[in-house]
């Protein structure tokens, strides 16, 4: 099908900012955006953090959030120019004529509802299904879609399955109420490779068995290549390039787009053990309070001073229980943990402050982990008075040094985290973290949220870091490019246990244990076709055994 379904032409959208001691005022954040979607077809909108991608994505919707208008141009679906229809006709659009798939499943779902009645309702409420159609439509989807159990997973509440599993229920409740246009929005950031590539793999046969148009939002280039058939380069609210993929891809034409073209240029040498652990976990066997199962299984590693270990598998492996099991959350059930020459409490509450103060963590979600109340001068600022009784000059002299250290000036000393970018942020988390002086810190996906521009240069500030005060890290991470760009060592999680353990250059080289095979060929190449070609080498694999 080639008839146009969304025709946006000069699209404007702006929004008001209110600075600390200035008064508000009106900005443009996206400027003068157009292009033409058919039926059937994907358009993927990729760029850096804040370049407008979202925004414009919900915009086909007639929506701006946070206080975002849409300030000018035209947004035409099925023939008509939404951004002029009343509120009655906008409610029919939304969850039926054009659906939304959100990057934070966790945080879109309601708690108290099962699954199943969340997927269903805009069917329902739009008229599209009876309830038991509706259900076994779903029922449908969550098969295609991969997900266990599929006649049953519906009768869950969202806590009860994984991250990767409700991000692929969402895709399920967009899909639906057979919706005209989807609007997807960075579906695939929190899930693993191995799931990532059913995800695309389902994306695009609903796609092609609906003909159902998309908007495909995202940072990762690689990605957006296996499922688009053009992509619009996004800066800062203007378009920078806008082709087929073929194009992009192959023939870049601007500085800013080849440079994404060939992002991930870090080169990290092994570095071989040149003292004793600084973590030494042992034989740790562990489960969630109130359960009867274990989660972890005599899982071992070890982690040596200046060094980064990467803990890599797919979602629900073990990564980041692992993670709460070393920072006390989650006492083991046997097994010890040996940090800098000493024995830990398996409890939180039993660790000293000196346990505290070398243990660090920087999370995933920066947005989250900052008070967002606080400016960037207090946030550094408080882990110096709270391990070191830093106050006044001296706590200020060391807070701009840290800034200087994540490459941020004194410009940012009053500045709070409303007004920075998702790097920013991130780079202000690591900060916080330094500010303790830690021997480890815990790397929970920190660039998983970042477009690769940011993220490279994440990872970068990390390692200069790593020489600089010869901090160690655990990575936990389901990016392999991340991984064979920073570590040192690797551990492959597998249902709770390490199915394989080593050096970096070991456990890169075959031959491989069929998991380990199976991640290491999940990682998305820079190539049109790349995804057919997995899938079909899957199929023989399937097919020999």
């Amino acid at each position: 099908m080639s008839d146009t379904l969304v025709k946006v032409r000069d699209l404007k959208i702006g929004a008001t900012v209110y600075p600390p001691g200035e008064k508000p005022h009106d900005i443009e954040i996206v400027h003068g955006v157009s292009f033409d979607l058919a039926a059937g077809k994907v358009l993927g909108l990729i760029g850096e953090s804040g370049a407008g991608k979202s925004t414009i994505g919900l915009a086909a919707m007639a929506y701006g959030r946070g206080g975002v208008r849409i300030t000018g141009g035209e947004v035409w679906v099925n023939g008509r120019d939404i951004l002029k229809s009343g509120l009655g006709d906008v409610r029919k659009l939304r969850g039926g004529e054009v659906t939304y798939v959100s990057q934070s499943a966790a945080a879109s779902f309601n708690p108290a509802k099962k699954i199943m009645e969340q997927v269903t309702e805009a069917a329902i409420v739009q008229g599209k299904f009876g309830r038991k159609e509706a259900e076994d439509r779903a029922r449908e989807l969550f098969a295609k879609l991969g997900l266990p159990d599929p006649d049953n997973i519906g009768e869950r509440y969202p806590h009860q399955v994984s991250g990767g599993q409700l991000q692929r229920c969402m895709t399920a409740l967009a899909l639906c109420p057979e919706p005209d246009l989807v609007v997807f929005d960075e579906p695939t950031t929190a899930l693993d490779v191995t799931t990532q590539i059913d995800v695309l793999k389902a994306i695009k046969e609903a796609i092609k068995d609906t003909g159902v148009a998309a908007l495909y939002i995202t940072h990762d280039l690689a990605v957006v290549a296996q499922v688009s058939d053009d992509i619009m380069v996004l800066r800062m609210g203007d378009t920078v390039e806008y082709g087929s993929v073929d194009q992009i891809i192959n023939n870049p034409q601007e500085d800013y787009t080849k440079a994404l073209v060939s992002v991930r240029s870090i080169e990290h040498e092994e570095k071989a053990p040149t003292a004793e652990p600084v973590l030494s976990v042992k034989n740790i066997t562990a489960r969630y309070k109130g359960t009867k199962f274990d989660v972890l299984h005599d899982v071992s590693v070890d982690l040596y001073p200046g060094q980064t270990l990467a803990v890599v598998g797919e979602s629900g492996s073990g990564k980041s229980t692992l993670a709460r099991v070393i920072t006390g959350l989650l006492p083991p059930r046997e097994g010890e943990i040996s940090f800098a020459g000493r024995k830990l409490s398996p409890d939180l509450d039993g660790r000293s402050l000196e346990d505290l103060r070398e243990l660090q963590m920087i999370y995933q979600m920066a947005d989250v982990a900052m008070n967002p109340r606080q400016t960037v001068g207090t946030i550094i600022g408080r882990p110096l008075e709270f391990y070191f009784g830093m106050r006044g000059a001296e706590k200020r002299k060391r807070i701009l040094e840290l800034l200087e250290e994540i490459e941020l000036g004194p410009e940012f000393l009053d500045r709070y985290p409303a007004e920075l970018s998702g790097g920013q942020k991130q780079r202000v988390c690591i900060a916080r973290s330094l500010a303790a002086k830690p021997k480890l810190i815990i790397c929970d996906e920190v660039t998983s949220a970042l477009d690769p521009l940011v993220a490279d240069g994440i990872l970068k500030l990390l390692l200069d870091l790593q020489k600089i005060e010869d901090v160690a890290y655990l990575f936990i991470t389901h990016d392999l490019a991340t991984v064979k760009a920073i570590s040192d060592n690797i551990a492959v999680m597998y249902q709770g246990k390490v199915q394989r353990y080593g050096g970096k250059t070991e456990v890169l080289t075959p031959p491989f244990d069929d998991y380990t095979d199976l991640l290491l060929s999940s990682v998305p190449e820079m190539k049109l076709g790349w995804l057919e070609e997995v899938i079909a080498h899957r199929k023989m694999e399937s097919a020999g055994n």
